[in-house]
Formats: structure tokens, sequence, C-alpha cells
């Protein structure tokens, strides 16, 4: 008579037999998934997304005067009008050459120095590591508004130092001229900028890992060879990420010209485009300084997603 082994009945203790995982239900894990990313979703759709949508949703309106000039106004729907109109303003389309100029110079300019700054800081050789830091970091602590202002002064004909140094070589300078205005814009923003990127980068050089910088030693690379073929390599995706916010802060230039312009006749109230669109607004005429705001935010975004791609395609 043979017998039959029963399994064993649910509940009773089996050492061979392994419980089941517990598994959360789902509704909870969605509910604390709601919780934490709720205030984020909420605060991203009302201080971007709204903001953004009501822009274009302004736009497309057009401030239509009172036949009798009596000084009466009244928006009509007309969706192109504000845009046919920015694209024939030749005051906006300046203030968009000027910066797309600011941004083909200054932007490589102050990248490369902040690169520099930070491969000399990461050196093996180098000393006072913390104070080179900290002093390359300092003029992005300093408020916009006031280092345009304390600059300002530097550039002033009458007071400056910079003119007396340049008087020592027989060269008399209006560093705020019409021809070098733009560029004296450049000059703050790449002072006060330079340390902010230094530090992105010199954060990616402290990830390289150490053994492959041995490696490079042994094989006999000097520093400028290790610099050039195994660190700025590695970094690459931290300053693809500095020259996007490169990109980005120079279509917003507006702090540094606008205190400039206290000081100068040669930057106007539309001398970027935020400026213009600010000039639209203080002259009540709301729908065109929010098309010119639209066309500013998607002539970022192509060359954002043009940078992203040129770059990606040279990468592969």
């Amino acid at each position: 008579m043979t017998t039959e082994t029963l399994p064993a009945a649910a509940g009773t203790d089996d050492p061979d037999r392994q419980a089941p995982p517990l598994r959360r239900p789902r509704s909870r894990t969605a509910r604390y998934a709601v919780w934490f990313v709720g205030p984020f979703v909420l605060l991203f759709l009302a201080m971007y997304v709204a903001p953004i949508g009501f822009a274009i949703y302004k736009s497309l309106f057009r401030i239509q005067r009172d036949a009798l000039g009596l000084g009466g106004t009244q928006e009509v729907f007309d969706p192109l009008a504000n845009y046919a109109y920015a694209f024939g303003d030749s005051a906006f389309l300046a203030s968009i050459g000027r910066v797309l100029l600011f941004g083909v110079v200054q932007v490589p300019v102050m990248l490369v120095l902040a690169l520099g700054i930070a491969l000399l800081v990461d050196s093996a050789s180098a000393r006072w590591k913390g104070f080179f830091r900290l002093s390359s970091f300092a003029p992005y602590a300093v408020p916009t508004v006031l280092s345009a202002l304390v600059w300002s002064f530097l550039y002033a004909s009458d007071s400056s130092p910079l003119n007396a140094a340049l008087g020592l070589f027989g060269l008399d300078v209006n560093l705020l001229s019409e021809n070098l205005a733009l560029w004296a814009v450049a000059n703050v923003v790449t002072w006060g900028w330079t340390g902010y990127n230094m530090i992105i980068i010199y954060a990616a050089l402290q990830g390289v890992p150490g053994e492959v910088l041995e490696a490079a030693k042994l094989d006999g690379a000097s520093a400028f060879r290790t610099a050039w073929s195994v660190k700025i390599p590695l970094v690459r995706p931290a300053i693809l990420l500095t020259t996007i916010f490169s990109i980005i802060g120079s279509a917003q230039l507006y702090n540094e010209p606008f205190v400039l312009k206290q000081s100068t006749g040669a930057i106007d109230a539309s001398f970027t485009p935020i400026m213009a669109a600010q000039a639209s607004l203080q002259s009540a005429n709301y729908p065109y300084a929010a098309a010119q705001s639209v066309i500013l935010a998607l002539g970022v975004a192509v060359l954002s997603v043009l940078f992203f791609r040129l770059t990606s395609r040279r990468a592969s």
C-alpha cells in the first residue's frame, strides 16, 4: 500500500515553501506619487505653462486706436498682425541681431576662460586651489545690477581708471561709445558668469576616474595632452550644459545693458529683445510685447535644439 503525500495546507509551516513577496497595492503607490509630484506639477503649470499660454493668447490680438483720435483703444483679434509687424520692426530685428552677435562672440570666450580656469585649478601641481576657486566664483556672488553699476563707473569717461590706463599709451577710447557698447556689456557678463561656469566644469572634473589619469601619466602624456585628450572629452556633458545655459542667458540679456543705459546714449530702449518688449509694455502695447516674447522664446528653443543635434552628430 503506497502512501501519497498531500500538499501542505495553506497557512501551515513548511520550511521548503517560500512565502510570496509582499506587494504594495498599486493604488497606494500611485497616491504617494501624486503627493510627491503634485506640488511640482502645480507650480510648473502655474508659473511656467500658464504664462506662456497667456502670452501666446495675448499675442493673437492687436491694439486698435480710436478712429476719431480721442485716445481710446481696444483689442481686436488678428492672429498674424503683431508677428508681421515684429518682423518688419527694424529696431526689434536689430536687437535680435545684436544679441546673436553677442552670443557668437561672448559665449565661446567665456566658456574657454571657464574651462581654462577649471583645468588649472584641477591640475595636480596647482597651489592655493581654494583661493582660486573662491576668487573666480566671487564675481557671480555679486548681484547683477550691482556689478553693472560698478562697471558703469569704471567705464565713465571722466573718472574711469581704465581710460586713465589707456591714456598712458596715448589712447583716448570711450568704452561706452556706439561701437564698443556691446562689448562693454559683454565684458560685464563675462566677468560675472565665468566663475559660475567654471564651478560646473570643475565639479565634473572631480568625477574623472583617477585610474584613467594614472594610465595617461604612465603612457607618458604631458599635462596639456592629458587635459586635451582625457579630461575635456570626459567633461563634455558639463561643457554642453554650460553652453546651453549661456545661450539662454544671452537671449535673456537685460540687467547689464539696462544699467549701463543710464551712462551712455549708445544703448537705447530696444538694445536687446527683452528691452524692446519692455518698451512695448511701457507704451501699453501688451499684445505686441507678448508677440516679441513668443518670437524670442521660439528662437531660443530652435537654437537649443540645433545645438543639441549638432553636438550629438559630432559625438556619434
